[in-house]
């Protein structure tokens, strides 16, 4: 699977989770539904991945490491959540990504 297989593969599993997280929360009208569209947005070392219109993660195109971010377009180096391998290991319900429990 190339890069863009597992971006693509990532996008859909984060937004799948979102909408998800609104479902069971009982705050799924179509304004939040829309909120929950994923974009992704390649760039020449990171590729940006937005949930509504806010900066979300950010994705390492060399390491397919995925961070979360400080501002729009910087890493957060610190609040990093696996990498496009990974994605199955992290539950992408919540406001951040947290590891699944076995």
């Amino acid at each position: 699977m190339d890069f863009q297989d597992k971006l693509n593969g990532f996008a859909a599993m984060l937004e799948a989770g979102q909408l998800r997280n609104l479902v069971v929360r009982g705050v799924d009208c179509e304004s939040n539904r829309l909120n929950c569209k994923v974009a992704v947005k390649p760039g020449p070392k990171y590729t940006k991945v937005d949930v509504g219109s806010s900066g979300k993660y950010m994705v390492e195109n060399a390491t397919e490491k995925i961070f979360g971010i400080k501002a729009y377009g910087v890493i957060h180096r610190g609040h990093q959540y696996g990498t496009l391998e990974t994605i199955d290991q992290w539950n992408w319900d919540d406001y951040t990504a947290s590891t699944r429990r076995s």
